[in-house]
């Protein structure tokens, strides 16, 4: 079956608040997102010494999203993001254009929890107060081109403000262990490439 049955976890599975009678919990359209960007981003195919796919996928506000990034690593350690790809189905949707650009804004976040600094404390306080001493993703950071495919579904419309955020890092982090078979097990990943 498709349908997973989680009726059973009404205190642990809150589902966004959707009805898990009208969202369930459909692993079929998990599955054809991962088939979508794995199609888009011509998975398998032979990469340049230093590049490397990675692939992960998800289902967040009711909505499925699957993303590849391809990124080259040199034999420093230093991360080039260059290209990615998103298949998102987020049920019936009504404005395309606004589901891209949300999906590709999403990705860019997702870009910046992988390689920020991270959030700091001393003495209970946070360090960083703003965009100067919190690194977000420059232009040099991120991928030319954020390739979405929205899937059409007659489901009921879902999130997409957010469900490409999370599946980004975990896309990024398999793709480096592709390109130098190195595994980034904490984010973010800072200095870790070059050790």
């Amino acid at each position: 079956s498709r349908i997973v049955d989680v009726t059973e976890q009404n205190a642990t599975y809150d589902n966004h608040g959707g009805d898990k009678a009208v969202y369930p919990l459909d692993i079929g359209r998990l599955r054809h997102v991962i088939e979508k960007v794995a199609d888009m981003s011509k998975w398998g195919r032979e990469l340049p010494k230093g590049r490397g796919l990675g692939i992960a996928a998800h289902r967040s506000f009711l909505t499925y999203v699957a993303t590849v990034v391809e990124v080259e690593v040199s034999d420093a350690g230093d991360l080039k993001v260059i290209k990615s790809w998103v298949a998102i189905d987020a049920g019936t949707v009504v404005n395309t254009d606004t589901v891209k650009n949300q999906t590709q804004g999403g990705s860019i976040y997702g870009i910046t929890t992988a390689i920020s600094d991270g959030i700091t404390f001393d003495k209970g306080r946070v360090q960083q107060s703003n965009f100067h001493d919190y690194r977000v993703p420059r232009m040099s950071d991120s991928p030319l081109e954020i390739e979405v495919e929205i899937v059409q579904s007659d489901a009921p419309p879902a999130g997409v403000g957010e469900p490409a955020t999370p599946v980004y890092a975990p896309a990024l982090c398999n793709a480096i262990f592709a390109a130098c078979g190195k595994r980034i097990r904490q984010l973010p990943i800072g200095e870790q490439l070059k050790a």
